[in-house]
């Protein structure tokens, strides 16, 4: 059965999406480790009432992107991981992760890319920019991870309406039901090899 790695820094409700699609079989996969860059966040409390092994590489702790990266890659390969997922992990990784796993990382972004991406766009400050812009639809994306942030090919979307009355919560909040929707759906494709990637396009077989 794959191994799946999953990278957090927060809640982890993205994870805990994960855990249940593995459980009511929507993933054929288990997790076999869950790493995160803070201690203490709730994310590694749902990992461990799972008993899904954790660990805690802390960025501080290292003098470079390429030290914690390497670390991460370590535990990774280490636990005989195949598919990194990227659930809330709010660091910069270097592109040694990408090469040790060409197109086997995934991460979910809560707005329509290639719209409110790159640097500085997550969280709250992507659905900040979202309603300043007066767009009329925003949602999710799957995308598969590359160098360079948030323009990897696009696996998954989903949309949601930014109605008038939307504050950064209340649209936070229905962008993250769509996320748990289709996070899971784009992880069990990729296991499956129906992604066939042409340029940035993403065609499924």
């Amino acid at each position: 059965m794959a191994k799946i790695g999953v990278l957090v820094s927060g809640g982890g409700t993205n994870l805990q999406a994960i855990i249940d699609a593995i459980a009511n079989g929507r993933i054929d996969a288990e997790i076999g480790m869950v790493v995160s860059n803070k201690a203490g966040v709730y994310a590694l409390e749902r990992a461990g009432l799972r008993n899904i092994p954790t660990r805690v590489i802390d960025h501080r702790q290292y003098p470079s992107t390429v030290e914690f990266t390497r670390a991460i890659l370590e535990v990774m390969q280490t636990s005989r991981i195949d598919l990194i997922c990227l659930a809330g992990f709010l660091r910069i990784i270097d592109r040694l992760l990408v090469d040790a796993y060409p197109n086997r990382i995934l991460n979910i972004h809560p707005a329509l890319l290639p719209a409110f991406g790159g640097k500085g766009m997550y969280g709250h400050y992507v659905h900040e920019a979202v309603i300043a812009s007066g767009v009329k639809y925003s949602g999710a994306t799957v995308h598969l991870v590359t160098d360079e942030t948030d323009v990897g090919p696009i696996i998954a979307q989903g949309i949601v309406a930014v109605e008038d009355n939307d504050t950064p919560d209340s649209l936070a909040a229905k962008v993250l039901g769509i996320e748990h929707q289709i996070y899971p759906q784009a992880i069990q494709l990729l296991l499956e090899g129906r992604i066939k990637i042409d340029g940035l396009r993403v065609r499924i077989k």
